[in-house]
């Protein structure tokens, strides 16, 4: 059954894995959705009519998240071209990972960029769109709430940020009966990271499950807080990580 009917919805980095598949589940749920890319444009165009399969309208967009404009002008595009905004949900991010000593000055400022500052500026952008009963979904990462080794300074570091900025906007916004939640997301079977890459077997062993999980899983949880259902929940984490952090 339909939750969302009549709902619009921007996902950020949205053409593949977790953001693909949130893209899809929050279409099967009601919802038209846009969803931004940077290169990919034939990976783009099958999210697209997987949207559209659905019955549901689907709207790529090209934003590249490192650029300020481009962060904040993704959700003036879609809430124009939509015609409202109701969800964002913030699921672009790069993951950059490396020994502290080999981290660059580039490395620390484009994972900064794409990772906190499209977020607070989607965010900002969407809080002035979005109506009565609005959401904001971000998608943090298990490594924030357990690291299991080094080389992941930077990319924790960025994550982590997210965490603050949901709680903070969690209490900004909830005269409005605006949300804001975020899901943190343990070893996901993803081209970044395949269940059969060369680290997987030791992801799948830091997990109570002893698996990666999938990208619908992920979608699952956000489609949950940002449906009807999800009305009550606000400035709170969820882990859909197989039980990494137990």
């Amino acid at each position: 059954m339909s939750t969302m009917n009549g709902t619009a919805v921007l996902v950020t980095g949205g053409s593949r894995g977790i953001g693909a598949a949130t893209a899809v589940r929050l279409a099967r749920e009601g919802a038209d959705v846009a969803f931004t890319y940077v290169q990919d444009e034939a990976r783009a165009k099958e999210v697209a009519a997987r949207i559209e399969e659905t019955g549901r309208k689907a709207l790529p967009l090209r934003a590249d998240a490192a650029d300020a404009g481009d962060a904040a002008g993704a959700v003036e595009w879609a809430a124009d071209a939509l015609g409202r905004l109701d969800v964002l949900v913030n699921n672009v991010g790069v993951g950059v990972l490396g020994p502290l000593e080999s981290l660059t000055l580039a490395d620390v400022d484009r994972t900064l960029a794409v990772n906190v500052r499209a977020a607070f500026l989607a965010s900002q952008a969407a809080a002035a769109r979005l109506p009565e009963g609005g959401r904001i979904v971000t998608i943090g990462t298990c490594m924030t709430q357990r690291v299991p080794g080094p080389g992941g300074s930077l990319y924790t570091m960025s994550k982590a940020a997210l965490t603050g900025l949901t709680k903070a906007l969690a209490r900004e916004l909830g005269s409005r009966g605006i949300t804001a939640n975020i899901v943190h997301p343990g070893p996901v079977d993803t081209d970044m990271n395949p269940a059969d890459g060369p680290y997987a077997q030791g992801q799948a062993a830091l997990t109570a499950l002893g698996r990666f999980g999938a990208p619908a899983e992920v979608a699952a949880m956000v489609a949950f807080l940002a449906g009807p259902e999800g009305r009550y929940v606000t400035g709170a984490e969820f882990s859909v990580d197989g039980g990494h952090a137990a």
